[in-house]
């Protein structure tokens, strides 16, 4: 440590919001260079390395063979897949001396596929599986949690190409399966969840989530296990209400209702219910969005829910993707004179509007709470006036069924096996059957064994490599810092000279050449000048799994002291002993993170 290129901090840094983001920093694995920026220091590259070295033995174990393609890509296979426009204001995109358009990779799946079908035109060649362990980039407008949100991360991206669908599949359960091997030897808790494809396309996908509470993703679980990214829930479909006996609509004055509350107020109020006092659930909210396409323009649309939920932009979006949506504003509301503020009906609306000559009716869509047949109180279109008695089918429609609305806890699960529980988790991985949307756009087809020309099926599959060191963190830490697990750390032992003795310094150099012999990983604080209590916090902060004194008890006893980083009680074992125990440590250690 003498001469490593190091120093650690005592303090946290301000403007980092988790602690795996604080720890890293404090502990000179990386510094922060620009918001969602980060160099990498020479403890933290021996960590990203040991992480990548993992992915690529896993990767390996299925034949997956690696390549490593540039990062600043052309515009025109992107612009082929529509993914230019697509990506919006997500991506990079510069000229060079040319004015020829380029952009900095968010991801690699045209460039694979053109590579493969460049290289192989026979069904003898397939199947083959790429991939590469490359920095990505995307302009991440509030990036954020240090290597979790930001716009130059590390990814695997790995990519499948086969003859057939079947085959697809198989290299699907192979990478499936390869990427929780490397979890478990990560030391990474994950849970598997029903994913939402968005720009990648593909039918299924699934997510790998780091249960978390700093994660951005919300997923469901079921009482039976399964899991769900709720992007990707499906409500389980409501059987048909029967309205025969619901009366003609009719409309009440709700003035000054300014809230379903005072809605509900009104109306028990004015126009009492016979069985049971109105509800919020009873009301239909119609809620304006502004919805923007990845080229720039905007358009309004409405969403329609019951009035006991609240509208969910992301799960939105994942129905209409790759529009994205943002709540309208005043002024956009006011572009559209047939809808009234706080009061918008669906007769204003879709179908409806379009059936009644409105030129250009604004898009309706309802949320899938909403069965067929049902009635509702929404608004009437005129200030201080809802309506009653709406039957959804009689006598309105909608131009989609969508879904709309945040899950809430006690909603049924799409399995049938009871009501849904929810948490929060951190993307580190996702798997895709993208089957033949980008191969068909680059008219990517082999010869079979007749001769004939089949297309070709793809699969593409990542993992977040610099945002899955971030989770190893988040998941082994304590309150004086990193506890890295042994297949990830730095070293294996963090040998710590306490003393200046010329007996302690002599001992500490030998210790540290025993443990070298032995195939031991050694972080040696060779330091003179720096007190045993610094040294100490720093072996704590550094976070090597077993931390190894040579000081005064070896002057006094010629005894060293070895302990796990992670707890236990320290041994104090004589100095002739310490090596061959510290390495049984080591070996004890990467016996759990064995899963052959």
């Amino acid at each position: 440590m003498s001469s490593l290129f190091l120093r650690t901090l005592r303090d946290a840094p301000a403007d980092e919001d988790i602690d795996s983001a604080k720890l890293l920093i404090r502990a000179g694995y990386i510094r922060k260079e620009a918001p969602g920026v980060f160099a990498w220091l020479p403890l933290g590259l021996r960590v990203l390395n040991k992480i990548e070295g993992i992915v690529r033995e896993e990767m390996a174990s299925i034949g997956a063979q690696e390549v490593h393609l540039p990062a600043l890509l052309p515009r025109e296979p992107y612009e082929t897949t529509h993914r230019w426009e697509e990506y919006g204001d997500n991506i990079f995109k510069l000229k060079d001396r040319h004015q020829a358009d380029y952009l900095l990779a968010p991801t690699h799946e045209e460039m694979f596929t053109l590579l493969a079908k460049n290289m192989y035109s026979s069904y003898k060649d397939l199947p083959v599986t790429l991939y590469q362990i490359q920095t990505k980039y995307r302009d991440e407008a509030r990036p954020r949690a240090g290597l979790i949100r930001g716009r130059e991360f590390i990814m695997k991206d790995a990519y499948s190409f086969t003859c057939d669908e079947e085959g697809l599949k198989e290299c699907y359960r192979q990478e499936r399966a390869a990427y929780e091997r490397v979890y478990q030897r990560l030391g990474v808790k994950y849970i598997i969840v029903h994913a939402f494809s968005g720009p990648m396309g593909g039918s299924e996908s699934e997510e790998f989530l780091a249960p978390l509470p700093i994660g951005e993703d919300t997923f469901a679980q079921s009482p039976a296990g399964k899991a769900w990214n709720v992007e990707a829930l499906k409500t389980p479909a409501l059987s048909d209400v029967d309205f025969s006996a619901t009366p003609v609509p009719f409309d009440v004055a709700t003035p000054d209702a300014g809230s379903i509350n005072d809605i509900v107020t009104v109306l028990n109020a004015q126009a009492p219910r016979s069985d049971r006092a109105w509800q919020a659930g009873d009301t239909l909210k119609n809620i304006a969005l502004t919805a923007h396409y990845p080229d720039g323009h905007a358009k309004l649309i409405v969403v329609g829910l019951p009035g006991d939920r609240e509208v969910d932009l992301k799960r939105v979006e994942a129905c209409l993707s790759p529009l994205e949506m943002s709540l309208a504003t005043d002024e956009e509301l006011a572009q559209h004179p047939e809808l009234v503020k706080g009061f918008i009906g669906p007769m204003a609306l879709g179908p409806q509007a379009k059936a009644a000559g409105v030129e250009r009716p604004v898009e309706y869509y309802l949320d899938a709470h909403i069965a067929k047949g049902s009635a509702w109180v929404s608004g009437a279109n005129t200030v201080g006036r809802h309506t009653l008695n709406l039957v959804y089918g009689r006598d309105f429609i909608a131009d989609g069924v969508i879904e709309a609305s945040q899950l809430n806890p006690g909603d049924m699960s799409p399995d049938g096996s009871g009501p849904l529980s929810f948490q929060r988790g951190v993307e580190i991985g996702q798997v895709f059957q993208l089957g033949r949307k980008y191969t068909d756009a680059f008219g990517f087809t082999v010869l079979d064994e007749n001769g004939k020309a089949v297309p070709v099926w793809m699969g593409s599959y990542g993992i977040g490599v610099s945002r899955v060191l971030a989770c190893v963190v988040e998941f082994h830490h304590d309150g004086k810092g990193i506890m890295w697990p042994v297949t990830v750390a730095p070293a294996q032992v963090h040998v710590v000279m306490a003393g200046r003795s010329d007996a302690i310094v002599s001992e500490a150099e030998e210790f540290v050449s025993q443990l070298s012999s032995k195939g031991i990983e050694v972080l040696f604080d060779d330091r003179r000048k720096i007190r045993p209590g610094v040294k100490f916090n720093d072996a704590e902060l550094l976070g090597m799994p077993v931390i190894a004194v040579v000081g005064r008890d070896f002057e006094q006893n010629g005894t060293i002291e070895l302990r796990l980083r992670d707890g236990g009680e320290p041994q104090v074992v004589p100095a002739e002993e310490a090596a061959g125990r510290a390495k049984e440590m080591v070996d004890h250690l990467l016996s759990q993170y064995d899963v052959n």
